[in-house]
């Protein structure tokens, strides 16, 4: 396995699709409260609030939930204020590890990225250390059976795709940014269903790692996601199919 889907992919297989909503909610709160900060109250003229309204309401968040977050954002409504940080250091094997968060408070949030690098054989980096090998792009997954690859292409591209992947399971068509919900639409429109869409970080180069640090690797990953403050988290390391089967069980 490889490409930015590493993780939700690894998530996936593994049946470990956050089954506690009320942390899953608060998460995209978050990011639903930061996006109108930055940007404005319409999704329309947002691009990154519509992408967060768009996973929020495909993981069932009642749209009063979604209404509440954005007039937090925009100062309506009372509410913690979060800034944005973002971590790098490295992984077993020597791989890259991004981690993004949201926090009303740094020094505790680095701290426990810290201590939680430490814990499983990883360490924390300065800023910089490995963000040269990552690119931020939207990615859409579209699940291969009964898909074209030829349509799918085509439709990809006319919407101003940049990219279209062949992958195990689905298809992985790359963005710009602030692009991905509007070739979704595009997609949609003509008859493809999506599987998700997101703005991810891309790895340029991936670390192929099997065995115990593959294992490793997983553990590492999944302790961070598990934290309160981090968003996302972002690896380039590359597992090999039949190395997921065997963790996987």
């Amino acid at each position: 396995m490889s490409g930015h889907s590493k993780w939700s992919k690894v998530k996936h297989f593994k049946g470990k699709e956050d089954a506690k909503r009320g942390k899953i909610f608060s998460k995209l709160i978050r990011e639903i409260m930061v996006a109108t900060r930055n940007g404005g109250g319409d999704p329309a003229f947002n691009p990154r609030l519509r992408t967060i309204i768009a996973a929020a309401k495909a993981a069932n968040m009642p749209n009063d939930n979604i209404d509440r977050a954005i007039k937090k954002g925009s100062g309506e409504l009372g509410g913690a204020t979060f800034d944005e940080v973002t971590y790098e250091g490295y992984g077993p094997g020597g791989v890259a590890i991004i981690v993004e968060v949201l926090t009303d408070n740094k020094n505790r949030t680095v701290a426990e990225i810290r201590h939680t690098m430490s814990r499983n054989n990883g360490n924390l980096g300065e800023n910089g250390c490995v963000a040269w090998n990552f690119e931020k792009k939207g990615i859409i997954l579209v699940n291969t059976p009964g898909v074209s690859e030829d349509a799918l292409i085509e439709a990809a591209l006319d919407a101003g795709a940049e990219d279209v992947r062949s992958e195990t399971d689905a298809f992985e068509i790359v963005t710009a940014p602030n692009d991905v919900m509007d070739v979704k639409d595009a997609l949609e429109k003509k008859g493809f269903k999506t599987a998700s869409a997101e703005i991810t970080m891309l790895p340029k180069n991936t670390i192929r790692v099997d065995g115990k640090t593959a294992e490793a690797a997983l553990r590492l990953m999944d302790a961070l996601e598990d934290q309160d403050d981090v968003q996302h988290v972002y690896s380039n390391f590359d597992i090999p199919e039949e190395v997921m089967a065997k963790i996987g069980g």
